[in-house]
């Protein structure tokens, strides 16, 4: 149980590296709408339009981390198997 709590752990940080490495790798907060910039046709003028999406930022890294150090704390309390 030990091993099967620490292999956990590190499947999690490094699946959420990757995860968040492949959806933008965002170095700020997380972003659940994502900026657009537009031109006007019209007047020629730029503008901002939010679009819904998802964009994983420093604070989900650290939520993965805080979740792989309490299941590798985990492990420390788990009894060892009798021989």
């Amino acid at each position: 149980m030990k091993r099967t709590l620490r292999i956990v752990a590190g499947v999690l940080i490094v699946g959420a590296i990757a995860f968040w490495a492949a959806a933008g790798a965002n170095r700020g907060w997380t972003k659940t709408h994502i900026p657009k910039k537009i031109m006007d046709e019209a007047t020629g003028l730029e503008g901002i339009q939010w679009q819904g999406g998802f964009v994983p930022g420093v604070d989900f890294l650290g939520a993965a981390f805080l979740g792989a150090g309490v299941l590798a704390g985990l492990s420390f309390f788990v009894p060892a198997k009798p021989k």
